[in-house]
């Protein structure tokens, strides 16, 4: 596995995903001694390419599995994808459109042919892009919500639903999408602001005597008007009430009706109903048994109910109509209203509540068992917590689910309807005289098949299929909080309806993806990103590694080329330090080689210690899915520590003459490289891969190699504490050589005031550091120095760097330099006295964080007190 100069992301992936899976890496290892973790994939809908939100879901997920994997657990990542129902139908239908054919042209099974082409050829990119992404999926067991599998099992819970009378028949006003001509859940309606009207019309008394003033604003709707109501308790209407008025153009007498539905304070207090074409208009008719007059059909056109304005769409009649009633004067005013308007997420046409026989899901039963579930221990854990009030509050208002879908793209509906005597039968398969019979030509919304995702694709109700057995339930979902109502609550209900268990343990939410300024993206406002145009110039793992850390859970992410870039600098980096190392490391180099029992330097134990400490956050923070935390915590250990610091002074055993030393660091910069990469690995699979192959190792893959582990033997505290002050005291040269303009290259001397005879022994101990990266001319450790007037002083951690600087400084800026430095220290005092004041933190904050803060102020102390007394020598 040749690692060339320069980091190229296509050389790198190429070809290994396939290998990957070729070789089984990815397949669950169905091993009776291991702990199962599982993941089912969100499936995509058939209806396109993946977008970055995808790539970001399976990302995510894909981490946590090859995670898992690593530490030993049995870890199946199942993928599959959606049938989605209406959106697909509508891509068919309109790729037919292009051919100059409808779907009733095709008829049915010719139409379904067609469905299922489009199926394959959207199925074969979503698997492609799954490779290019490296999701480390399981396709031996990838699913479809249409296939045989999930077929049987949408039935099976159709049958037992409808015998528990919790699925039913009924005539009830739905959502209707008249474009898509089919009827839409909730959900699946999107609201928007938007300007109309409202209009005030007057509707006289049958008497003669006058007339009420009605507000609507959808006039069109008043052809079906049955009643007028007004509320019993308004004395402006008390002696209306039993009287009746006449529909203006239609002259249908409406009785005027006592409701308490009816808000005094709207309007004029008095209401139309219209008990085919509005949800409450329909309650309202059903207390007072009044007729429901359709007056539309399913294609939003006024029927012959509409009298004269039959075959007019319903917004060309509102605008006849309104000018008839002006020209027969019923109209009062007409005001500009904004209001919500519902619109359909698929064809984006106005809804219109429709009267229409459907299937619906009675709720409130599955409901109450899931937000009952949530007070056991069988409850589901949302991360972030706080979209558990998401759910419940849904939970708590939601109403029945309108399942039937007048499409032939998804689950036909199992009901049955006898030729002759209309008898209604539903069961798994057709009644046996089945030409005696025709099935109901709706099918089911796609979310009733999807619902049951997660126990569906493990077999059920197969409840002694292994796979069910083994991997049910599993362990996270991971999706966008955008999906909670549509899918995360669905799951949850169905998941204890059918199998007494939650569906996942946890639910991890991520935001939306939105453009680098904020906006949602889209195709109209032309900032939508491709991914795979993305892992093109990037890399998948750049992108990977962007998606996972730039947010933290909950939360949106703004796309940036910018960053995305600076993660392949990233990479970049570690390439370069992994292609050093392993050069350095040698070809000889054996992993039985490897040995960190020898004679550690100093740099040696902190790097190995720092290691130990990043694996502990790394793992620790993931268990949390705090990726965003992980990712700084892995940026600041590789680039910060391991670079900058580790490999610079790798070279100064390297390049000495002591052989036993040299095997040290070869050691060293192997168990730290290799440990690195295994840590990255979930991150940025194919790089690490790459560079794993040319460490001296023992195992086939990195795949599934496993996690690195905290080696308690490998931990030295003070070593630690001794290169961070020696570190300090190496930045703080390097800052002042460049405030005077002195470059490394040049010798100068160095004085350094040890704080005590410990530190002072300690700093003489490891001069090599000091003398490799400051170069002095003279070097000189004390716990007392006389120091000249005219130097640079840093206060450090371990004492007072100081460089005599004669003929270099500035008197009047070195001075101005300190009392910069002295107001620096004074704001990180007055900081951390502020929070140390604050009772609130100290009553609540552990009591480590409270050390951690008391011990910064008394180094914030020190340096201030050290700075302060060297302007005052200066000064003197």
């Amino acid at each position: 596995m040749e690692m060339k100069p320069k980091y190229n992301p296509r050389e790198v992936e190429q070809g290994r995903y396939e290998e990957w899976v070729d070789k089984g890496y990815f397949k669950a290892a169905e091993d009776d001694k291991k702990e199962t973790y599982t993941i089912v994939i969100p499936p995509p809908n058939v209806t396109g390419k993946l977008h970055l939100g995808h790539a970001w879901d399976t990302t995510l997920q894909d981490i946590i599995t090859r995670m898992k994997r690593m530490q030993g657990y049995d870890t199946l990542y199942l993928p599959g994808m959606d049938h989605a129902g209406i959106a697909t139908q509508s891509k068919v239908e309109a790729k037919l459109r292009e051919e100059g054919i409808s779907r009733h042209d095709l008829g049915r099974e010719k139409f379904l042919e067609k469905a299922w082409d489009w199926k394959e050829e959207y199925a074969t990119f979503i698997r492609k892009q799954w490779a290019k992404l490296g999701l480390g999926l399981d396709y031996s067991r990838e699913r479809f919500t249409l296939d045989e599998g999930l077929s049987k099992a949408v039935r099976k819970v159709f049958v037992d639903l409808y015998n528990k009378g919790i699925i039913y028949r009924g005539e009830y006003i739905i959502n209707w999408d008249p474009v898509a001509q089919t009827a839409l859940s909730d959900i699946e309606v999107i609201h928007e602001d938007v300007q109309g009207k409202f209009y005030h019309f007057k509707y006289p008394y049958t008497d003669g005597d006058g007339y009420i003033e009605i507000a609507t604003t959808r006039p069109e709707t008043m052809l079906g008007d049955t009643a007028i109501v007004v509320n019993p308790n308004d004395e402006r209407y008390q002696d209306v009430i039993g009287k009746t008025v006449l529909l203006p153009i239609v002259n249908r007498e409406l009785p005027i009706l006592a409701d308490e539905y009816v808000d005094m304070e709207f309007g004029s207090g008095a209401m139309k109903v219209t008990p085919a074409h509005d949800p409450n208009d329909f309650e309202i008719g059903n207390r007072h048994d009044l007729e429901r007059i359709v007056v539309m059909d399913e294609a939003g056109k006024m029927n012959a109910e509409a009298g004269k304005y039959e075959g007019l769409d319903r917004f060309e009649c509102r605008e006849q109509l309104v000018e008839d009633l002006k020209a027969e004067d019923l109209v009062i005013d007409i005001k500009d209203h904004e209001h919500s308007v519902g619109h359909s997420e698929r064809s984006g046409a106005v809804v219109e509540p429709y009267l229409s026989t459907q299937w619906f899901v009675k709720i409130k039963p599955l409901a109450e068992q899931a937000l009952n579930n949530q007070d056991t221990d069988n409850r589901v854990n949302f991360v972030p917590p706080r979209f558990e009030k998401t759910f419940n509050r849904w939970m708590e208002e939601i109403r029945d689910w309108t399942i039937s879908r007048q499409l032939w793209w998804g689950h036909q509906i199992p009901a049955w309807y006898h030729n002759e005597t209309g008898e209604l039968y539903v069961g798994m398969e057709a009644p046996e005289d089945a030409e005696n019979w025709t099935q109901d030509e709706d099918v089911l919304d796609t979310w009733f098949s999807s619902a049951l995702w997660p126990f569906s694709t493990l077999g059920w109700p197969d409840v002694s299929n292994e796979d069910f057995q083994r991997y049910y339930p599993t362990n996270a979902l991971v999706t966008g909080y955008d999906i909670i109502f549509f899918w995360v609550a669905r799951m949850i209900f169905q998941g204890l309806e059918f199998t007494d268990q939650r569906p996942f343990s946890d639910v991890l939410l991520h935001g939306l993806v939105r453009a680098e300024d904020g906006r949602k993206m889209s195709k109209s406002l032309g900032n939508g990103v491709d991914p795979m145009d993305v892992i093109d110039e990037y890399g998948a793992d750049s992108l990977r590694y962007f998606l996972a850390t730039g947010s933290s859970p909950g939360q949106d992410l703004r796309y940036s080329t910018d960053k995305v870039e600076s993660v392949w600098n990233f990479i970049n980096k570690i390439w370069n330090a992994a292609r050093f190392s392993i050069m350095n490391i040698g070809d000889d180099f054996k992993v039985e080689d490897v040995d960190l029992s020898g004679n550690l330097s100093l740099a040696d134990q902190w790097i190995l210690t720092r290691l130990n400490e990043t694996i502990q956050t790394v793992t620790d923070l993931s268990d949390k899915y705090e990726f965003g935390e992980v990712g700084r915590a892995l940026y600041n250990f590789i680039w910060d520590e391991f670079c900058d610091w580790y490999i610079e002074m790798s070279k100064i055993p390297m390049n000495g003459d002591d052989e036993a030393q040299k095997q040290v660091t070869r050691s060293v910069l192997t168990y730290v490289l290799d440990n690195t990469m295994r840590m990255l690995h979930p991150f940025m699979p194919f790089v690490t891969e790459q560079i794993w192959q040319n460490l001296p190792h023992a195992g086939e893959t990195i795949v599934t190699a496993s996690w690195p582990e905290v080696k308690e033997a490998f931990t030295f505290t003070e070593s630690k504490e001794t290169m961070e002050q020696l570190v300090e005291i190496i930045k703080s040269v390097r800052q002042s050589r460049q405030e005077v303009n002195t470059p490394i290259s040049k010798a100068i001397p160095i004085y350094i005031q040890a704080k005590d005879d410990n530190i002072k022994a300690t700093l003489e101990a490891n001069a090599n550091y000091i003398d490799r990266f400051c170069h002095p001319s003279e070097l000189v450790i004390e716990t007392d120095i006389d120091i000249p007037e005219k130097a640079m002083t840093s206060v450090t951690t371990a004492g007072d760097v100081v460089l005599p600087l004669e003929g270099l400084i500035d008197m009047d800026k070195e001075i101005a330099r300190l009392e910069k430095e002295l107001d620096k220290w004074q704001k990180e005092l007055d900081r951390v006295n502020g929070k140390l004041a604050n009772e609130n933190f100290v009553n609540k904050a552990p009591e480590k964080i409270i050390n951690e803060e008391r011990q910064k102020k008394e180094n914030y102390q020190d340096k201030y007190d050290g700075v302060k007394l060297r302007i005052k020598q200066l000064k003197s």
